[in-house]
């Protein structure tokens, strides 16, 4: 397995926890992911996780950090569901949440 896969599941299990998030059921991928370091997609309603982290290389971004984001966006997620159901598009909410993933990454304490 590779080195920063399984550190980027290690990490994304950490903060999973530390959110109490821990009712999902989690899959991870290591594989490209188009336009990013990693990203998530969720199924709600069966309580179902997919994770990705890209095997294109990046030094730009820390293994640690990456698994920090997606592991908030997980935390928003059930929100951002919920928000798709009313009058926003979906691109609206995926802005305003994407801008509170960032502002939590550095408020968020390991």
């Amino acid at each position: 397995m590779n080195k920063d896969f399984a550190e980027f599941q290690k990490w994304f299990k950490y903060f999973q926890k530390k959110f109490g998030l821990t009712g999902y059921k989690v899959y991870f991928k290591y594989e490209e992911v188009d336009g990013g370091y990693a990203d998530i997609t969720a199924d709600q309603e069966n309580m179902v996780v997919t994770v990705r982290l890209s095997s294109l290389p990046c030094k730009d971004r820390p293994i640690k950090q990456s698994a920090k984001h997606e592991a908030i966006h997980l935390l928003l997620h059930r929100l951002e569901d919920c928000a798709v159901d009313r009058f926003t598009t979906s691109k609206d909410i995926y802005s305003a949440a994407e801008e509170i993933v960032f502002k939590l990454e550095d408020l968020i304490t390991d």
